[in-house]
């Protein structure tokens, strides 16, 4: 949201995010400590205290590096399921060509 729109207001990430505006303070602080995000004064913001919140370099690595790992991890999810699928695929071919010793 904030690379999208720098000039959104803490009150509106909070309800975008469906959280108190407090918490997402609490939470864009340490991000900011973090030097992930920084606050910049900014004249013509409707932020009413003139402040616009803006990814540093260090914050936008870090969202590639997460967004990679979650990739990564999808992608291993994907596969295994895809190797699940093939085993009940073969699973469900193999009793459908043996016979069954139960029929009368």
């Amino acid at each position: 949201m904030l690379q999208a729109d720098p000039d959104v207001t803490q009150h509106e990430i909070a309800e975008r995010l469906g959280v108190s505006t407090s918490g997402l303070n609490y939470c864009l602080n340490a991000l900011i400590d973090k030097g992930w995000v920084k606050v910049q004064n900014f004249s013509q913001s409707k932020n009413k205290f003139g402040y616009i919140y803006v990814l540093t370099p260090q914050g936008i690595a870090e969202k590639a590096m997460l967004t990679t790992r979650f990739l990564k991890r999808k992608m291993a999810e994907y596969d295994a399921m895809k190797l699940e699928i093939n085993a009940l695929t073969s699973e469900i071919k193999s009793n459908a060509t043996t016979p069954n010793s139960d029929k009368v």
